[in-house]
């Protein structure tokens, strides 16, 4: 698997659906998150090309909301964080694009998710895109991994080893899964996520809102400094942890925190706001922004991380209100190498075209 700052293809989004999280058709709930979702695929349509994935029926609502810049598609949907439900692109050893196809049960088979449906976007995703499948028999999202894209990759216990997603497999196991399919060596474990991500509407401790990398042996931490806050001892384990730890090139981690905002409570409960949950593609950062005096300190911190990246803040307080931030809304295809990117053109190819979906709407 590429690290997200590898050149792209294109990057996939989907439209919120009505649904338990968003609200019903004509909901001002449903409408806010749209208008969310939309505004960040409208900034990534400036520096790489988009594909927003809509359900049946709603092409044209998502078309007023992105504009003409980024390409819409119809497939069923159930919810709208492709980055957990769609695929995981990777490279094969010859150069040629593929596509992870994780087992997805609704975060561990959460009450209050419905799965049919996207339980099979990642194979529709990868055959739009014109690239080959393969599946993965264990239970995964894209926002519980992240890789550095040299061997590394890092995982949570909450998540990978969450009985509700593969019960009775160990770590040995998930590792062995983790390895084959994303070509990585070395897994780092954390041991949960933020307090916040085991609320009802949680992923359980995904690690992209607590910890990426941001280069190899260079890994970023959200780091919450208010000790009135709970994340506070979360962050300070997560940190030392981190600090401890190798790479799989035997390199001691180089740790970046990333001072959480200030806001303290929204939504009902203790932020999981964060900056680790941006998004990286080609040129630009896309930031989340929570109108803070914190935001433009991230801003520095990243763009000293990402140098020649136009650094992008988006208000994300539309999206973490429904449980997620930037980077979970987002999925990166990267490119395949020159001799194969034949084979990875990206949404609408007639020859990867399924027959339950229809193809791009490039108006």
């Amino acid at each position: 698997m590429p690290a997200e700052w590898d050149r792209h293809e294109r990057t996939w989004m989907a439209f919120p659906p009505p649904n338990a999280t968003f609200g019903d058709d004509g909901s001002p709930t449903l409408a806010a998150a749209r208008r969310a979702w939309a505004a960040v695929a409208r900034t990534i349509a400036r520096y790489e090309p988009v594909t927003l994935v809509t359900g049946p029926g709603q092409r044209d609502l998502a078309r007023e909301l992105v504009g003409a810049a980024v390409d819409v598609v119809e497939l069923p949907l159930d919810d709208a964080w492709l980055r957990d439900s769609g695929p995981t692109f990777v490279r094969e050893g010859t150069g040629r694009l593929a596509a992870v196809d994780w087992v997805f049960n609704g975060w561990g088979a959460q009450p209050w998710a419905t799965w049919a449906q996207d339980s099979r976007l990642g194979a529709r995703v990868a055959a739009l895109a014109g690239v080959p499948v393969t599946p993965s028999s264990l239970v995964n999202e894209g926002g519980g991994i992240h890789v550095d894209g040299a061997g590394t990759v890092l995982l949570t216990e909450t998540v990978q080893l969450d009985p509700g997603r593969n019960p009775g497999l160990t770590r040995a196991e998930v590792e062995a899964e983790v390895h084959a399919r994303l070509g990585t060596t070395t897994a780092i474990w954390l041991p949960r996520g933020l307090t916040r991500d085991y609320d009802a509407f949680g992923t359980r401790g995904h690690v992209d809102i607590v910890a990426t990398f941001l280069r190899p042996g260079v890994v970023a931490v959200h780091d919450q400094t208010d000790p009135r806050h709970p994340d506070f001892a979360v962050t300070r384990e997560l940190r030392e942890l981190l600090a401890g730890a190798t790479d799989a090139r035997g390199r001691r981690l180089e740790v970046v925190p990333v001072p959480a905002p200030t806001v303290l409570q929204a939504d009902g409960g203790p932020t999981d706001w964060s900056y680790i949950n941006h998004y990286v593609a080609n040129g630009v950062v896309v930031l989340c922004a929570f109108d803070d005096p914190h935001d433009a300190v991230a801003a520095q911190i990243l763009a000293r991380a990402y140098p020649g990246r136009t650094i992008e803040l988006v208000d994300a307080r539309g999206i973490f209100a429904h449980g997620g931030g930037i980077h979970c809304i987002t999925q990166q295809q990267p490119v395949a190498t020159p001799a194969h990117r034949s084979a990875a053109t990206g949404a609408g190819t007639s020859a990867g075209t399924p027959a339950d979906t229809q193809t791009a709407d490039r108006r």
